[in-house]
């Protein structure tokens, strides 16, 4: 019998193993306490890589980042799949040298007499190492091939625990060490070498690392695939766009599927209606303004001619002159004709605004500014032969006071153009009198004119439209589409009918605060 930590050994003697140079996995510890970072370790400054992948293309972009997603997942199964097996083998060679322990204990391998005579060929050609270790520390080994022997083996012959599994390192040899307890304080030792399995895990993680470096590089071709298919149709609106900014064609971009690209494009589209609608609107304004400016400039500038010519030839004594009253006549036609000049200017400013001004909304009685518009109304000439029969209940609303008023003197002044001399307009504010249009502040102007005619209900809000009667009369025909542009920016409505006096009824409605 020999003794554990007696020293240098020959022959079937071993020494006490150090356990801080061994593990139970056979694993290297790292150096330095665990957590501190070592001085050449530098740290990634903040946003770099955001500010690097913004400086790549999108579809670049795309492609790298499903190709580090793919190759993440693919190094994450492989790594995966290698501790598996890793553990699985350990296990499996564990629960093999245990079993083969166990039963070698109980027989008569447990014999230390029997064990010296026994050769190292009957256990699997010197695979396997084995030796009998005492509670006092003696051992007896077999011939030839003596195990890594330690306190862990001894502690298995005192039954404490009666079983120990570890990894242990003889002449440069990495062994898994079984010992199982063997009775009368003794132990059986059978160690086995971790080389063929080692071999199994070295061939394992080679065909993981081709595994993984293919799946890498499928990953990469997938990425670009996918950004390219993906990026397809942004690149579609793109180019569309850059048409649309480089020639001013406002045309739709064709819709293809129902994905989220699909509902940006019809949101384009969308925009692109709204702006060649309000391009159109200008262009129609343009024109029509012009129309309507070239008539009063021309009687403007004829009047003008014929008040200087006037004015000359009152130095010539045979020269013809004008006399006072026809005098005054062409001054009261110049200032007429000036100030529905500058009427129909301010007309057009307030038309060509695509945007409401900025005025604070704020919130007010309709009937004080209607109150107001009907003071004005009546100090103005048109008003003069007409009498307004006026009803008006408070209607809390929120919205800019000077264009609703304006709206309701555009009403009242078309109402009193029509009406016949000494006729009457019927004036009424309600809350919900239009019942289609619940929980809203409605204005009704009613004269006892001509009224309106069927086909032409529909069109009396629009620009510059006038009908052949009112082409006659004084007027730009953009008062009603003021009247319109300022329910619009209300969040209201206007509508045109008969009333019952016979001629029009006009209604006009915002909604109440």
């Amino acid at each position: 019998m020999e003794r554990l930590g007696a020293g240098p050994t020959s022959g079937g003697r071993t020494t006490l193993e150090d356990p801080a140079h061994t593990s139970t996995d056979g694993a290297v510890a790292p150096t330095g306490p665990p957590g501190e970072r070592r001085d050449d370790e530098e740290e990634a400054p903040p946003g770099l890589i955001r500010h690097v992948l913004q400086g790549i293309p999108l579809r670049r972009r795309v492609g790298i980042l499903v190709s580090v997603g793919g190759g993440l997942l693919v190094a994450l199964i492989a790594a995966a799949v290698f501790f598996t097996a890793q553990r699985a083998l350990y296990d499996q060679l564990d629960e093999s040298l245990v079993q083969r322990a166990t039963v070698a204990a109980s027989g008569d391998l447990a014999d230390p007499s029997l064990l010296l005579r026994v050769s190292s060929d009957a256990l699997a050609a010197g695979e396997v190492r084995v030796a009998i270790v005492t509670a006092d520390g003696e051992f007896v080994t077999l011939r030839g091939s003596s195990p890594p022997l330690g306190a862990a083996e001894v502690s298995a012959a005192r039954q404490n625990p009666p079983t120990s599994v570890r990894t242990g390192v003889i002449d440069g040899e990495v062994y898994r060490v079984v010992a199982v307890y063997a009775g009368e304080n003794r132990a059986l030792v059978l160690a086995q070498e971790l080389d063929p399995t080692r071999r199994t895990l070295s061939k394992l993680a080679v065909v993981l690392l081709v595994a993984g470096a293919s799946g890498v590089l499928l990953a990469a071709l997938t990425g670009v695939a996918i950004a390219r298919a993906g990026l397809r149709p942004v690149e579609r609106l793109i180019s569309a766009t850059e048409r649309v900014a480089r020639t001013g064609d406002l045309r739709p971009i064709p819709v293809s599927g129902g994905d989220e690209i699909a509902r940006l494009t019809s949101s384009f589209n969308a925009m692109l209606a709204a702006l060649s609608s309000s391009i159109d609107r200008q262009r129609r304004l343009v024109a029509d303004a012009g129309h309507e400016l070239r008539t009063p400039l021309t009687s403007l500038r004829t009047n003008l001619e014929l008040l200087m010519a006037s004015e000359q030839a009152s130095q010539r004594p045979d020269a013809p002159r004008l006399s006072e009253q026809d005098r005054a006549e062409l001054q009261a036609d110049l200032r007429a004709q000036v100030d529905e000049l500058a009427n129909l200017i301010g007309d057009v400013v307030e038309l060509a605004r695509d945007d409401p001004p900025e005025v604070a909304a704020e919130p007010l009685d309709l009937a004080d500014v209607v109150e107001r518009a009907l003071d004005r109304a009546r100090r103005r000439g048109v008003a003069e032969n007409v009498t307004f029969d006026v009803d008006l209940a408070s209607c809390e609303v929120t919205g800019d006071a000077n264009a609703l008023e304006r709206a309701a003197l555009n009403l009242l002044d078309n109402a009193a153009k029509w009406s016949p001399p000494g006729g009457r307009v019927r004036v009424t504010l309600r809350a919900g009198v239009a019942p289609e249009r619940p929980g809203t502040a409605v204005l009704e102007v009613a004269d006892a004119g001509p009224g309106i005619a069927d086909e032409e209900l529909d069109l009396v809000f629009e620009r510059f439209y006038r009908s052949l009667d009112a082409r006659t009369m004084s007027g730009s025909g953009l008062g009603l589409s003021i009247v319109a542009q300022v329910a619009e920016r209300h969040h209201g409505g206007v509508s045109a009918g008969r009333a019952p006096e016979g001629g029009a009824l006009l209604r006009f409605w915002i909604p109440r605060s």
